[in-house]
């Protein structure tokens, strides 16, 4: 019989060679899930890099963050149920009149499976008269109120939101609401108890403080829909947060109020995030006018489940059927090498494009990645400035002054591939001329990036966004 004391000077002997062959067996398991299951090779190098370099830590990040469940949760969840939008649907697709852009609509509806609809009108505030408008329409609700938001502020901009929400529960309107769970961190003490004191009906989008509960950390819901009486829809980038009411702001956005059928894509994405998080199946028929405007509209959603990459494939879409000119707003742009050499490509093909990034930005890691690959573009002839002021939340693409991508989605890894996104593709001059003037508007004052210019940063500030932008797939 072996003694205590001899166990305990064997492990003490052969602990280290144990850890060692736990760890190995760890990192040949997971490269080979990597090299199986990650499609792009830099996320499948980066992650193999960290495993291998980082002994069991890499292991257990991967499986916390780097490994895609919601595809198979979802399904289980909602088995098939809600693949179809329900409700009014046009008999037969309305097409763009501009002939590079009706492939493109063609392109899209096999991506998406969702019709093009026509009748829609889309018009663009700045973020406090949108909240205003927003407020106004849940006031003035009689049937039901739709929320979902990335993050919901325990602040003027939140408080004013749940007194409409209130309002209407006592009305006895139908409302729901739906939170990102890492999103509603963001205030402190979160808006949670003011929803529960108020009576407001509403869920948190995978969320639990527990590691072992929370395999989906990295997989954010970043859609901000807010839908009231299936007939009324607001979409676009702008989070419930007080500082776009600050005068002057301290941050600036833009979102979109939307009428006409494609509301029913709205509430079709808002119902299954519902569904999802809850169990709760919600009527998401559209009910609104067949024709509320001129704008040929489709819902786009996004997310590391079944709508993979469909939103970086419609960005690839757009820019090949560019004839004349592409424009970009985005807080965040680190497109990866596939939408960059499209970039390239147009402008080979003597197409205009323009970039419009903020020169303040409140992620420093992102900004300075993008600014690891703007020198690029801008040699190739991509006009790239850099808006002063303000940091400019605000997410627009336009395409020869008649195509126009809205939403909440970001040209970032995060955006493209991990979180849960919704964007409005629209067909229409007039709204794509109502952006252009908004994008002239913001790169008014900004700072042109010319080769000159970038040649002249030092090596530290070029080798900081050299590493930032090592960090890509993470970020």
């Amino acid at each position: 019989m072996i003694s205590d004391i001899d166990v305990a000077a064997l492990w003490q002997q052969y602990w280290p060679g144990l850890l060692a062959f736990i760890s190995l067996m760890l990192a040949l398991g997971t490269t080979v899930h990597i090299v199986l299951h990650k499609r792009e090779s830099r996320a499948a190098a980066a992650w193999t890099g960290l495993v291998w370099l980082v002994p069991l830590l890499g292991f257990f990040l991967y499986l916390l963050i780097g490994v895609n469940r919601i595809h198979r949760r979802a399904r289980q969840l909602t088995r098939g149920g809600l693949d179809i939008v329900s409700g009014w649907r046009p008999a037969a697709e309305p097409q763009p009149v501009q002939g590079n852009m009706q492939a493109l609509a063609a392109l899209v509806a096999k991506l998406t499976g969702l019709p093009l609809t026509g009748g829609n009108a889309v018009r663009p505030m700045i973020a406090s008269d949108a909240l205003a408008a927003m407020i106004a329409a849940i006031d003035s609700a009689n049937e039901s109120v739709y929320l979902c938001t990335y993050i919901f502020g325990n602040d003027e901009a939140g408080q004013r939101v749940v007194a409409a929400l209130s309002a209407a529960v006592q009305r006895g309107v139908r409302v729901r609401v739906l939170i990102d769970g890492m999103g509603l961190l963001y205030s402190f003490p979160t808006i949670r108890h003011r929803l529960s004191r108020e009576g407001i009906p509403h869920a948190r989008f995978l969320y639990s403080l527990a590691p072992w509960r929370m395999p989906y950390m990295n997989m954010r819901n970043h859609r901000k829909i807010l839908v009231v009486d299936r007939r009324l829809g607001f979409t676009g980038g702008m989070n419930l947060r007080a500082g776009y009411l600050a005068s002057p702001p301290t941050t600036h956005d833009l979102h979109f109020e939307v009428q006409g059928p494609v509301v029913g894509h709205l509430l079709h994405s808002i119902a299954t995030d519902w569904y999802f998080s809850t169990g709760e199946l919600l009527d998401d028929a559209y009910r609104g006018p067949a024709v509320a405007g001129t704008v040929l509209a489709r819902g786009i959603s996004a997310g590391p489940d079944a709508d993979f990459e469909k939103r970086r494939l419609t960005l690839l879409a757009a820019i090949g059927r560019a004839e004349r000119e592409i424009r970009i707003m985005t807080p965040y742009f680190v497109p990866d090498q596939s939408l960059q050499m499209a970039l390239y490509l147009a402008r080979l093909r003597g197409v205009r494009v323009r970039i419009l990034l903020p020169e303040r930005n409140n992620l420093r890691i992102v900004h300075w990645a993008a600014l690891h690959i703007v020198p690029w573009l801008v040699d190739k002839g991509c006009e790239v400035c850099l808006g002063a002021g303000a940091f400019d939340h605000g997410k627009l693409m336009t395409v020869d002054g008649s195509w126009s991508m809205i939403g909440s989605g970001n040209w970032d890894a995060r955006s493209l591939r991990l979180n849960f996104e919704l964007d409005t593709e629209c067909y229409d001059e007039g709204l794509a001329a109502e952006l252009n003037h908004w994008f002239d508007i913001r790169a008014a004052n900004a700072r042109v990036l010319d080769v000159s210019l970038l040649a002249g940063w030092g090596t530290v500030r070029r080798v900081r966004h050299a590493l930032a932008h090592m960090l890509e797939p993470y970020l």
